[in-house]
């Protein structure tokens, strides 16, 4: 917290305003949903915009609320994640897409970097890896979720 409060004192310093990080969360189950909300509502620095429960609707709220990063389930009804990633990566390079997946394979890693996605977060790490991965791409950069399986 001590380092969020000398951000948040740099941006006052400088008269401008911290602007919150703008988050969508795309999963079928509410109880995923819920998780994620839980753990991200820790950082008051990010905002939970939108939240959608399948594929359609995950495109239709991205390209309305224009979040700054979608935390995206890959198996879901109507259209899997990892077509919905490639959609939004070409129609609004602007946001940034973390895949959300409980299936931890090297064949599944290399379907997310595939489909343009900036991040994959196993879900058996979510309250390890989920911060560090909105984190990591936020900055620009990418964040994969080391694997369960070698671990």
């Amino acid at each position: 917290m001590a380092q969020l409060a000398n951000i948040g004192e740099v941006f006052k310093n400088q008269g401008k305003k911290l602007v919150p990080v703008r988050i969508l969360i795309v999963d079928d189950h509410d109880v995923v949903r819920e998780g994620v909300r839980s753990i991200l509502k820790k950082r008051p620095d990010w905002e939970i915009i939108g939240e959608a429960s399948n594929g359609q609707e995950a495109l239709a709220q991205t390209e309305s609320l224009k979040p700054d990063v979608i935390i995206l389930d890959i198996t879901m009804p109507q259209m899997s994640g990892l077509d919905v990633a490639r959609k939004i990566t070409q129609t609004t390079p602007g946001s940034r897409v973390v895949m959300f997946t409980m299936h931890d394979s090297g064949t599944v890693e290399q379907a997310v970097k595939g489909s343009g996605a900036h991040g994959l977060v196993l879900k058996l790490n979510a309250a390890r890896d989920l911060v560090k991965a909105v984190d990591a791409v936020v900055g620009g950069g990418t964040f994969f979720s080391p694997s369960a399986v070698s671990a």
